[in-house]
């Protein structure tokens, strides 16, 4: 007898949090080696989990459908309430909309993580056509009434006839038997179809273990307490089709077939991300528009004349840009930052941006195309033919302006911020595993304890034997396979630090949006691996402290004539580089921890790119991947730099040792025979390294490759390691460029201004390494007079005043109120008012 096609339509990942207990990748892996015809991901209320799905399914062919389930209230027969699961699948790409506004609606109504949907929403909602591309299935509870069946089928019938079927679940419970047959009358009853579904919850049997921790964590708890709430068996998994065929009857298996049918008119593949145009405008094309603000800038950066090689290379980027037509994104990006700069918010673009001389003459970054390796491909590709990244730093007191700026000109329904996915780390997974299986506070402490570093991804039985736990117990072997499954396991969904996504139609009917725990935050429920699959636009608006400090100096600085922004600082001061070579950095932006005090008097930095190279290598991926050592014996001539001669265009700059991520790619294509997108295939594969713990099939085709070419293995092994390393916060060069200006702008400010570096250093608090103390003091042994909190005199911020006879620097230093422990700015405020009608006389007049 031949075993029954299937599709299984009501399947969660664990996605849907602390009850699904598998990812994604493996339900459509599994799926797919049971031989289902398709697979629908259907998490609650959510659909957070099916890029990756998608992502999954088409690397092995298996047929995805995409929907969503929810709880409903509200429905009762003969007073009784009806419990009920409903099913949406998406038939179209309207569809698709319609579920995300859906469920954006939901979301935006309640709390952070929660949603309702009662009967009267659902009712309204289905009349007004807003669901008409969906599918309904109605999974009525385990157990439920005759009575209660019946009146579900009638409704369905009343408001989803013709696209709606009774999910009929069966997971070997006392009652199957009664409860498929109370379904079936209801079913014969309205000519409401039934069909089969399993009500997934993890791909293989075995995970129920790690189901029924989740359910612990879920309800806070320890397993032995949980009564009810944990599964009464192990069912909810991708059972097999024999399996199946003994479960459910012929035509309810068929009717999954059908269901799965009406769902192909849809794949991700399908969604097209549209630009913003706010930035243009009416009459104007983007192509336009963007040539003429970027020669406009061109003319302001270089006024006695662009350079002839800055003009080329302007021409080749705006020539690229045009022909991949990402106009409307730098645009966006411009727009922005114009209305920063406008208000006086300092702002610099990092990362690849620093890589373009259209962003430069944008006044997106302040990193000159002349002072660097300008590599535009790194930012923006014909092979990678993905939308490109730019990350702008704004002053993190100010950040909060451009951010509500952003959301009041696109609106809530175009605008919000990128989910951040919180995974189990070793620490984590180890204290809510042990509460779960009842350990006590104190032992759970020194678990947690024992895996200190939140990068592990091991649980190592060493550790436990020393936190008191025996690993080769029973409930030592749990406890390590439980907790070691949950490494990577999605727990909820956070914001993003600042990466916005921006469309030109409703943003709500291409991913769903919900609240953020911080008010007047909205995120939407994909993040930034996500958005990169589906090729979307991001614009990362992030805050910076130092920025909030150099704008204050350069306030200051602009006044009698000095440098008003980053670009107008006097370049490649040797006075500066004798400082920081000499280590002497405390304040310094980035350059100011101890390790990289004790690596500036080695490396002595004498250029902006050798600031470049600072700050890429004293970063834990360079150091994991034994990158510091060799250049420094390079560059101090106590070894010979050696390479072979075929990578001398991806090492010949830094020595024959690789600093930067962009040198990985190039090594991988030179020599290890890499197409351009399988390095960028390599970059997403070092980026998900901490996070999945394996480069996947990239390290063996790298090993491979570089013996085909007849490279040293030992050599081999070191750039995998120097891959693997670089995956732990190693930079791109384009991104050290960008922080490396920032190094210079405030090592000059120190030098050349310290009174007005301490000054913007302390209004700017709390951020960098050093405490206000220790700010004072080092200012003093440059010279700087520093004056105590006086009420007779401080205003909230510390100010500048005129310094005594014979000090060495002109100005002194006013310390503010904002310095008093416990003195709030109001207050302050107040004191500084009342003091204006003249000096306080005693401490009874200030009182």
């Amino acid at each position: 007898m031949p075993l029954p096609d299937y599709a299984e339509l009501l399947c969660c990942s664990n996605y849907r949090f602390l009850v699904g207990a598998s990812h994604p990748e493996e339900l459509v892996q599994r799926a797919q080696a049971l031989g289902y015809r398709a697979l629908a991901i259907t998490d609650e209320c959510s659909v957070a989990g099916v890029v990756r799905a998608h992502v999954a399914a088409k690397a092995c062919g298996l047929p995805l459908r995409l929907g969503s389930q929810f709880r409903v209230d509200g429905l009762s027969a003969q007073g009784a309430p009806v419990g009920w699961t409903l099913v949406l699948l998406v038939t179209s790409l309207r569809g698709w909309g319609h579920l995300c506004r859906f469920i954006t609606t939901l979301r935006r109504r309640a709390p952070k993580g929660q949603y309702r949907l009662d009967l009267a929403t659902l009712r309204s909602t289905l009349a007004s056509g807003a669901l008409d591309d969906c599918l309904l299935i109605a999974v009525p509870e385990h157990g439920s009434p005759a009575e209660a069946c019946d009146t579900l089928a009638r409704w369905l019938l009343d408001h989803a006839m013709g696209r709606s079927w009774l999910g009929l679940t069966q997971l070997s419970r006392w009652d199957d038997a009664a409860h498929a047959q109370r379904l079936r009358h209801s079913s014969a009853l309205t000519a409401i179809p039934l069909v089969a579904v399993g009500d997934v919850w993890m791909h293989r049997r075995s995970r129920q273990p790690v189901q029924d921790v989740l359910t612990a964590v879920r309800v806070g708890r320890p397993l032995s307490d949980c009564g009810h709430a944990l599964q009464p068996n192990a069912e909810r998994h991708l059972r097999t089709r024999l399996r199946l065929a003994q479960r459910f009857a012929p035509d309810a298996l068929a009717q999954t077939l059908v269901v799965a049918e009406r769902c192909a008119g849809f794949s991700l593949d399908e969604l097209r991300y549209q630009y913003p145009d706010e930035g243009v405008p009416p009459g104007r094309s983007p192509a336009e528009h963007l040539r003429d603000l970027t020669w406009r800038g061109a003319a302001e950066r270089w006024p006695a004349g662009v350079p002839d090689t800055v003009r080329q290379q302007i021409e080749h980027e705006l020539a690229l840009i045009t022909e991949l037509r990402y106009e409307p994104y730098f645009l966006t990006v411009h727009h922005i930052v114009a209305f920063a700069r406008g208000r006086g918010i300092l702002c610099q673009g990092r990362g690849s941006a620093a890589n373009s001389a259209v962003c430069y003459c944008l006044f997106i970054t302040a990193v000159n195309p002349e002072q660097g390796n300008t590599l535009f491909e790194r930012f923006i590709s014909r092979e990678r033919q993905e939308p490109p990244d730019i990350d702008v730093d704004f002053e993190h007191e100010r950040r909060e302006e451009v951010m509500q700026y952003i959301y009041a000109t696109y609106g809530r329904d175009r605008a919000a911020l990128t989910a951040a996915v919180i995974s189990y780390q070793a620490r984590r997974a180890l204290r809510e595993v042990g509460r779960a299986l009842g350990l006590s506070v104190e032992q759970v402490g020194r678990l947690a304890r024992s895996h200190s570093r939140w990068s592990e991804r091991e649980i190592d039985p060493e550790r436990l034997r020393e936190a008191g736990l025996d690993p080769d117990s029973l409930l030592g072997r749990q406890l390590r396979h439980i907790a070691q499954t949950l490494i990577g396991f999605p727990r909820h969904l956070s914001q993003h630090t600042g990466g916005f996504l921006l469309t030109r139609g409703p943003l709500c009917e291409l991913v769903p949006i919900e609240n953020a725990a911080m008010p007047e935050r909205t995120v939407v429920q994909w993040d930034k691996d996500d958005l990169d699959a589906l090729g979307l636009l991001k614009v990362d608006v992030l805050a910076l402290g130092m920025l909030s400090a150099l704008r204050k100096a350069l306030d200051v600085l602009a006044a009698p004539g000095g440098p008003g922004d980053l670009a107008q600082i006097p370049q490649e001061d040797p006075a500066t580089y004798d400082m920081v070579s000499d280590a002497d950095t405390v304040g310094v932006f980035q350059i100011e921890s101890r390790a990289q005090m004790s690596m500036l008097p080695r490396l002595r930095p004498r250029t902006f790119y050798d600031l470049v190279i600072e700050v890429a290598l004293v970063r834990p991926g360079p150091i994991q991947g034994g990158a510091v050592h060799p250049y420094l014996r390079r560059r101090q001539g106590l070894e010979p730099v050696d390479y072979p001669p075929a990578l001398h265009t991806a090492l010949q700059r830094t020595l024959g040792v690789p600093v930067f991520q962009e040198q990985c790619m190039q090594i991988a294509i030179i020599a290890a025979g890499f197409t351009p997108g399988e390095s960028d295939g390599l970059r997403r594969a070092m980026a998900a390294w901490k996070r999945k713990g394996t480069l996947g099939a990239y390290e063996q085709r790298l090993l491979q490759g570089m013996a085909e070419r007849g490279y040293d293995p030992d050599f081999a092994h070191r750039v995998v390691e120097q891959i693997k390393g670089f995956s732990d916060y190693g930079f791109p060069e384009s991104h050290a460029a960008s922080f490396a200006l920032l190094v210079y702008a405030s090592a000059w400010i120190k030098r050349h201004h310290p009174a007005v570096f301490l000054m913007a250093l302390l209004n700017s608090q709390p951020m960098g390494f050093y405490s206000p103390s220790q700010l004072v003091q080092d200012a003093q042994r440059h010279g700087v007079e520093v004056r105590p909190v006086c009420v007779q005199h401080s205003a909230w911020d510390c100010t500048l005043e005129a310094a005594s006879s014979g000090a060495a620097t002109q100005s002194a230093v006013r310390l503010g109120l904002r310095l008093v422990s416990g003195l709030s700015q109001s207050v302050a405020e107040r004191i500084a008012a009342a003091r204006v009608e003249g000096p306080f006389a005693s401490t009874a007049d200030l009182a």
